[in-house]
């Protein structure tokens, strides 16, 4: 059934909040997108025994499966990044790494933990309802139609711990983290005009983030980590414009590979009003391994797969950040937060055998994307008996120019507001946030298709995007 263009017969698929590279072709590969995802995610651990090294490995793709189980499309970052991971940096517009003052820091400034005590254990979920949306350009067959994804939900969860020992002289800290820095999920009815651009794709990346920080004098902290990383890619597009059966069609391209990056981080508070965050996330290029699946049935190509691989490069990410406290009671900070999304330039599906009917071996992916900024400001109020209220607000860039602009991605300019409360307790405590996303209508013109369907198709990626979202974010911490 059909409403508005829409198809009411798909059911929501799952993954993550943010945004997703890469469409297929098996003849040319359509290319991918971006968009606040900042994305999801699963990286491993390294073991000095080989049954370690299986054991952990089998733990984190069960993480995997549970998160991208559990996630939906895209968050409230660049690229397909998903900057939130921590309910009260979430209500400050992720304004934190000058704060940086619970196990979160793991991942927002490492140098942070240093401001802890003892054990410290918090973690959270993510809940966020998307829905992007597609409206052909005038003159198209189907103008005046709305389609949106069938990718509406989302749910991400993190886990933070560190230890700070008092039983030595050196002042260090140790922490671990497990999250989702990258992800997304993108599925669109086959009738919008684009099928042979692009029609699904998914992507679930998890990081486990060993960390050390160490305080030095005149209260300057540093501290770096390792990053091991899983990713996971799903891909599919049409390879005509019609779909309906017998006239069966698509591409599809799935595999997953390891990755290990690293972050650091620094934070320097000469005095009791005013602190500086600085923090740097390495890129990490993973070798993605699996296989294509083709299917063509009125050129009599029946469901066929080969092995393949492709090769991306997640990007490197910069933040820097200025956090001032006029009074004991109040805590405002401005981050600027830079990615290089130019790592997705052009890959390929490296196919192993003979692709039917003359296929190409290996089709070629082009991306393109571009570097991207995130603007986040943040305030807190504090009062009693540990009681805090927040409130931010982020300006997040488009990652995706036009002229390789893919619907997986549907990225564009992206404004997010937050608010949020809480408290801290001898022992326990707990943040809540509400984040309202928004993003005005995009009209994309001149994008070109990676992909021999699409060109031969005459089919694009123009038209109009739109985006909403509401989201909220627990997290609950212990100290022991």
């Amino acid at each position: 059934m059909e409403k508005d263009g829409v198809r009411a017969d798909v059911p929501p698929a799952a993954i993550t909040p943010m945004q997703m590279p890469g469409c297929a072709c098996w003849t040319g590969f359509a290319c991918s997108g971006a968009a606040s995802m900042r994305i999801y995610g699963v990286r491993s651990v390294v073991g000095t025994h080989e049954s370690v090294m299986i054991d952990r490995r089998n733990i984190l793709r069960l993480l995997a499966m549970l998160v991208s189980g559990a996630l939906a499309w895209k968050a409230s970052a660049n690229g397909f990044g998903l900057a939130d991971q921590d309910a009260f940096a979430t209500a400050r517009g992720e304004a934190f790494v000058a704060t940086a003052d619970n196990p979160s820091a793991i991942y927002y400034n490492p140098a942070g933990i240093t401001q802890l005590e003892g054990n410290e254990l918090r973690g959270g979920i993510y809940g966020i309802y998307l829905d992007p949306s597609y409206s052909p350009p005038s003159g198209a067959q189907n103008s005046g139609h709305t389609y949106h994804s069938s990718d509406h939900l989302a749910v991400v969860p993190q886990i933070f711990y560190t230890y700070t020992p008092t039983n030595i002289p050196i002042p260090v800290s140790f922490g671990l983290g497990v999250y989702a820095p990258y992800g997304g999920s993108m599925s669109w009815p086959d009738d919008t005009g684009f099928r042979t651009v692009a029609t699904q794709g998914k992507l679930t990346y998890l990081t486990l983030n060993p960390v050390v920080a160490v305080k030095l004098p005149l209260n300057f902290s540093i501290g770096a980590g390792l990053m091991v990383n899983y990713a996971n890619m799903d891909l599919k597009q049409g390879l005509r414009p019609s779909y309906l059966p017998p006239a069966i069609n698509f591409f599809r391209f799935r595999g997953d590979g390891w990755s290990v990056g690293y972050n650091l981080g620094l934070r320097w508070q000469p005095i009791d009003q005013i602190s500086f965050g600085a923090t740097f996330r390495s890129s990490a290029a993973v070798t993605l391994n699996g296989h294509t699946e083709f299917e063509e049935f009125s050129a009599g190509i029946p469901k066929s797969s080969l092995p393949a691989h492709m090769d991306f490069e997640f990007p490197l990410t910069v933040v820097c950040g200025l956090s001032y406290r006029p009074t004991p009671k109040w805590n405002l900070e401005f981050d600027a937060d830079y990615t290089d999304w130019s790592s997705f330039g052009k890959t390929a599906i490296y196919q192993q055998g003979n692709p039917p009917l003359g296929g190409p071996q290996n089709p070629p992916v082009t991306l393109n994307w571009q570097e991207s900024w995130m603007y986040e400001l943040g305030a807190t109020r504090y009062f009693d008996n540990g009681w805090h209220a927040s409130a931010g607000f982020v300006y997040n860039e488009s990652s995706v120019p036009n002229a390789y602009y893919t619907p997986l991605a549907a990225d564009l300019d992206r404004y997010f507001f937050s608010v949020g409360a809480g408290h801290k307790g001898k022992r326990f405590d707990f943040d809540i946030a509400y984040q309202l996303g928004y993003g005005p209508t995009h009209t994309v013109t001149g994008s070109t298709p990676s992909s021999t369907p699409g060109i031969g198709s005459n089919q694009n990626a123009n038209g109009n995007y739109d985006f909403i979202s509401h989201a909220v974010m627990l997290t609950v911490g212990m100290h022991f």
